[in-house]
């Protein structure tokens, strides 16, 4: 069975009565074109263990007719018949204002809010979602498209560092440690993250730039170890740039007086 927001069968009654693939109805020479999709502010998605955010979609909607109604939700999965995942649940209807240059164009956008605690409760959830977005003319004919455009729902990462000895002899050696954790939603805590590339990065005193100084691997349960000669007094951190299903973190910087 297709998934449909629940507040479509108000704006759909009648035409829901009979079974229609909304895809084929597209492929059927509809009129109605979907553009200008952006999902929250065409930033990444990143959700901690309880994370809660209001996230918008954008799109617009244009229909010879003119547009009666429209609206769009997140989805993932192989398709929408074995669709995994649905943000919002229940997706409410967008609220469209038709152009004041072209009244056959609709601008369209919905909010609603996700709860890391209640929304994501499978790791596998981490990576690109898709946007599926309908449409109702005035006439009750009615499109859907099921991939618009796609999204990223990242895991929050966290990483630490430690720099010492505190102080240090000039040209002596920095041990620079810490860990790359990101947030398991199935256990509920933060997990290492293993094998991932980390920039190890120093800042002057007295400077606000960090310059990379090399890249080292995270070991297991996201440890991070490396070395590095003292030079001059400055701050060091980890930088984790992040992946296509996990968020990037970056450490505050640990300072060192060298002497």
């Amino acid at each position: 069975m297709r998934i449909r927001p629940a507040t479509a069968a108000v704006f759909l009654a009648t035409v829901l009565s009979a079974t229609v693939n909304p895809a084929s109805a597209q492929a059927a020479s509809s009129d109605t074109t979907f553009s200008k999709v952006v999902v929250n502010a065409g930033e990444d998605i990143v959700l901690g263990l309880t994370t809660r955010k209001t996230i918008t979609i954008a799109w617009t909607v244009q229909d010879p007719d003119g547009v009666a109604a429209s609206w769009a939700y997140l989805w993932h999965g192989p398709n929408t018949d074995d669709a995994d995942g649905i943000l919002p649940t229940y997706p409410p209807a967008g609220k469209c204002t038709v152009s004041s240059t072209d009244r056959t164009t609709s601008i369209c956008k919905v909010s609603f809010a996700v709860d890391a605690a209640r929304d994501v409760d499978d790791n596998d959830l981490a990576g690109t979602w898709k946007v599926l977005a309908e449409a109702q003319d005035v006439n009750d004919d009615w499109t859907a498209v099921d991939v618009v455009t796609t999204v990223r729902i990242k895991r929050y990462a966290k990483v630490t560092v430690n720099a010492s000895p505190e102080p240090v002899k000039k040209g002596k050696s920095i041990t620079v440690t810490g860990k790359l954790t990101r947030a398991n939603w199935e256990s509920g805590t933060y997990t290492g993250y293993e094998g991932r590339p980390v920039q190890l990065q120093f800042r002057k005193k007295g400077s606000t730039t960090y310059t990379t100084l090399k890249t080292i691997t995270s070991g297991r349960k996201g440890a991070l170890k490396t070395t590095t000669k003292a030079g001059t007094d400055g701050y060091f951190r980890f930088r984790f740039t992040g992946t296509t299903t996990t968020g990037p973190a970056t450490a505050a910087g640990d300072f060192v007086d060298v002497r």
